[in-house]
């Protein structure tokens, strides 16, 4: 689940703030007025205690067998995403000590003193590396998160300059888990068409070459917040990417999506991953496959870490409704667009659902 993907390169209108984390240890019981939210449509009264959402387990392994088991598995998947554009990833090839590791990484960077996650900060007019909330508006909400964000694909985005050396091994890590990322975004994208009973290279025609597409990662710290019932991690949104992989915190709650126009609780399973569909596979799937609007709430007594990993197609493909699932009783949803994240984040910052704008 996203957990937000990053804004073009922004004309901020101010300069960096403190993190929430020095906010968070100041401990006076406040939140600063910008990272209040007033509930209304776009979020509603922020409750933790959201009933609890039955996020179906797809096991990968099963996906590519021709067996009963593996024919039932991927009619689960399009079930799982079609009711609620999530599941939990089972059986992902990667061990429970390498994602331990990966969370440990994450953990010990935003351990550091600020001084030294200051070498790698952003600039105000910039998207990555490590710091908060980008600031597009003076009447903006605030996100009560601190970030580090990092371009990986492709290699000529790639900014060195903000990768933490320490810890020591964060950049073979993350290398090695993106990688891995990499082939299991592919295998998605053909069990995906092939669970609608398509040509399983049909998504992936359209996402383009590996090359060309964007690969983002987000590693999210959320301080505990002393108001969890006004401030929110990230504010709702659908993710502007193909696919997303969420590696949860092991631990701690936070991240609810909306159905049925209320809030659910998505439950932690430590080792499992976290993979939701982004705007570009709704499109593609012509609406049957859905892009769930998500958000991140806080919590009072502990601190929360994430790691959002972002697959999206090449600004220079077009992304559209497959033909094969145009028809009478299913017409067409949504134009053919190209760039769609640039497009994302004209509306987003106007508080609008940006893939509603694609809608026929």
């Amino acid at each position: 689940m996203a957990e937000s993907l990053p804004p073009p390169s922004p004309a901020n209108i101010e300069s960096l703030s403190n993190s929430v984390q020095e906010l968070s240890e100041k401990r006076n019981n406040e939140v600063p007025q910008r990272y209040i939210h007033k509930g209304g449509s776009s979020g509603g009264i922020i409750c933790a205690s959201a009933p609890l959402l039955d996020v179906p387990s797809i096991d990968l392994s099963l996906l590519i067998s021709p067996s009963p088991a593996g024919v039932e598995e991927l009619k689960k998947l399009q079930s799982a995403l079609n009711y609620c554009g999530c599941f939990q990833a089972t059986n992902h090839g990667m061990s429970n000590i390498y994602l331990d590791k990966l969370r440990q990484v994450s953990k010990e960077f935003f351990a550091l003193p600020m001084e030294e996650k200051q070498k790698y900060g952003r600039t105000a007019d910039d998207i990555e590396g490590y710091g908060t909330d980008s600031v597009l508006s003076e009447h903006q909400i605030l996100d009560w998160t601190d970030r580090l964000y990092l371009n990986i694909s492709p290699e000529d985005k790639k900014r060195l300059e903000f990768w933490p050396e320490n810890p020591q091994n964060f950049r073979g890590v993350l290398e090695e888990y993106v990688m891995k990322l990499k082939n299991l975004n592919e295998f998605l994208l053909k069990a995906m068409a092939r669970s609608l009973n398509l040509e399983e290279n049909c998504f992936l025609q359209q996402y383009g070459e590996s090359e060309s597409a964007s690969i983002v990662a987000r590693f999210n710290f959320y301080p505990a917040c002393p108001r969890p019932d006004l401030a929110l991690g990230v504010k709702p949104h659908g993710d502007a990417s193909a696919i997303t992989f969420l590696l949860q915190d092991k631990e701690v709650e936070g991240l609810q999506v909306l159905k049925d126009d209320q809030w659910f609780r998505v439950p932690v399973v430590p080792y499992s991953i976290l993979v939701n569909v982004g705007d570009q596979v709704e499109i593609m799937s012509n609406g049957i496959l859905k892009s769930p609007v998500h958000r991140v709430v806080t919590n009072s007594e502990k601190e929360r870490n994430t790691l959002a990993v972002f697959f999206i197609p090449g600004s220079e493909m077009e992304i559209g409704p497959v033909e094969k699932l145009i028809n009478e009783e299913n017409p067409r949803m949504y134009k053919t667009v190209k760039d769609y994240v640039s497009i994302y984040f004209q509306h987003y910052q106007l508080g609008k659902r940006p893939i509603d704008a694609l809608k026929i």
